[in-house]
């Protein structure tokens, strides 16, 4: 049952059997914590444990793993800290099961201290254990301890998995090291570690953010020679990277090639010709996915609030808009609210965007400031952007856009000494603007500023 998601079920059996005098054993236990674990219910973990602990089975390891493994994930690490502390006796599991736990909470300090703690008490780690810590990295957006830690796990003798590789290289997009991230894919192609969706479902939004429909072919050209053609996830993502490359055609073309659409591929679509301003498009595809059966979500609004928005469709904006929650069901988001304040500013209808923005619910975001920063500098509408300022310092954003934006607006102005005013914020706050970026193209390389990378080499192995 527990395998199967019934975990309600399986808690339902355990109490009937204690009910009836059958207390259970060790197995019974841990597959009882692994229910707990489905759940997410730690109060009923708990339970379990005193029910252990009366039953004098807290010393076995393969109970005291599986009480780590709870309390991990469940979120509790102090309380899996107390049984790792506790077991008189432990394994490799063990050791992994509380590294693991430091690292899903992001503690990767206290998960290098328990890696090195446990190769000196003469646990050798596996090949999981390496690859969790190179995942944490990446997560944690430091790839380069975690190419450190890859390089150190294949000088002692282990192969870096698939997992491994995927986390670095998803860990190097999200840096905007694209270059570095497509280096690393054809090692890995080269090592003869076969890429799969995940691995290439993290590549092509690099290629979209780089703007660049050669290297995105050459990507789309592998996927289909892997036969990952047919991944409805990895299609969607080929829509978005065509859409951000301006290759309406060859979106099309992917999507009407996909057999069973699922929601993620009509927005890509929805979205696609949104960005090429084709707001007309764009709805007739919104009303033929319904047709399909398929229910709009809130990426699906935001996808056509966009469309409205680069097409300056005001009226039809507003429309879809208030449809949402009335019609649909879907809940308005901070994406949406900026969708219809950037509707208006593209529109030039400064002060309609600002009174909405004024009678919004929520408070101020980024995406939200930012669009109405936009409009104020390019329809030369300071008096309002200065009013933004205000709201900014007091929601204590930390995004570097629109402090950059508002920077921009005040030295147009000659006001240097509230430009000096915002980078003293951003500093104080530690907002960072990420350094800019210029790109070329040559047959098979990229040009990044003056340095020269190889980067789709070995994509045909």
């Amino acid at each position: 049952m527990v395998y199967n998601g019934y975990f309600d079920d399986a808690l339902f059996y355990f109490r009937s059997m204690r009910d009836i005098g059958h207390i259970g054993n060790k197995f019974t236990f841990g597959i009882v914590l692994k229910t707990c674990v489905g759940l997410m219910d730690v109060k009923k973990g708990k339970q379990v444990h005193g029910m252990i602990c009366e039953m004098g089975l807290k010393n076995d390891v393969s109970i005291g793993n599986a009480l780590i493994d709870m309390y991990c994930k469940c979120g509790c690490i102090l309380n899996a800290c107390r049984v790792f502390d506790g077991m008189p006796e432990r394994d490799v599991a063990s050791w992994t099961s509380m590294i693991c736990g430091f690292c899903n909470v992001g503690e990767i300090e206290q998960a290098l201290v328990l890696f090195e703690r446990m190769k000196l008490e003469g646990y050798e780690p596996n090949e999981f254990t390496w690859n969790v810590i190179i995942a944490t990295y990446a997560r944690l957006r430091d790839s380069r301890k975690a190419s450190c830690f890859m390089e150190r796990m294949k000088k002692e003798g282990f192969i870096p998995d698939v997992v491994a590789w995927n986390a670095l290289i998803s860990g190097f997009v999200q840096n905007h090291q694209v270059s570095e991230a497509f280096e690393l894919f054809r090692e890995m192609v080269v090592s003869r570690i076969c890429p799969n969706q995940v691995t290439l479902a993290a590549l092509l939004p690099a290629c979209g953010s780089l703007g660049s429909i050669q290297l995105g072919r050459e990507i789309h050209g592998f996927i289909c020679r892997k036969g990952f053609d047919a991944n409805v996830f990895i299609a969607s993502a080929l829509i978005d990277m065509y859409s951000k490359c301006g290759s309406l055609n060859d979106a099309r073309n992917v999507f009407d090639k996909i057999h069973c659409k699922n929601v993620a591929s009509w927005n890509a679509m929805i979205d696609c010709y949104g960005k090429c301003g084709m707001v007309d498009s764009s709805i007739e595809l919104f009303t033929k996915m319904k047709e399909e059966g398929l229910q709009p979500n809130e990426v699906t609004f935001t996808c056509i609030l966009s469309a409205c928005s680069h097409s300056g469709s005001v009226e039809k904006g507003l429309q879809i808009f208030t449809s949402m929650r009335e019609c649909y069901g879907v809940e308005v988001s901070t994406e949406h609210y900026a969708c219809v304040v950037d509707l208006f500013c593209r529109s030039g209808k400064i002060v309609e965007a600002y009174d909405f923005l004024k009678a919004m619910p929520i408070q101020v975001t980024e995406s939200i400031a930012g669009a109405f920063l936009n409009g104020c500098k390019i329809h030369g509408r300071r008096d309002l952007a200065k009013l933004m300022a205000e709201e900014i310092t007091r929601v204590q954003l930390k995004g570097s856009g629109s402090f950059v934006t508002l920077s921009n607006i005040y030295a147009a102005e000659g006001d240097w000494e509230k430009v000096g005013n915002v980078r003293k914020v951003m500093k104080e706050r530690n907002v960072n603007k990420w350094p800019g970026f210029s790109w070329l193209e040559k047959p098979c390389e990229i040009l990044e500023g003056k340095e020269e990378k190889e980067v789709a080499v070995g994509l045909d192995i």
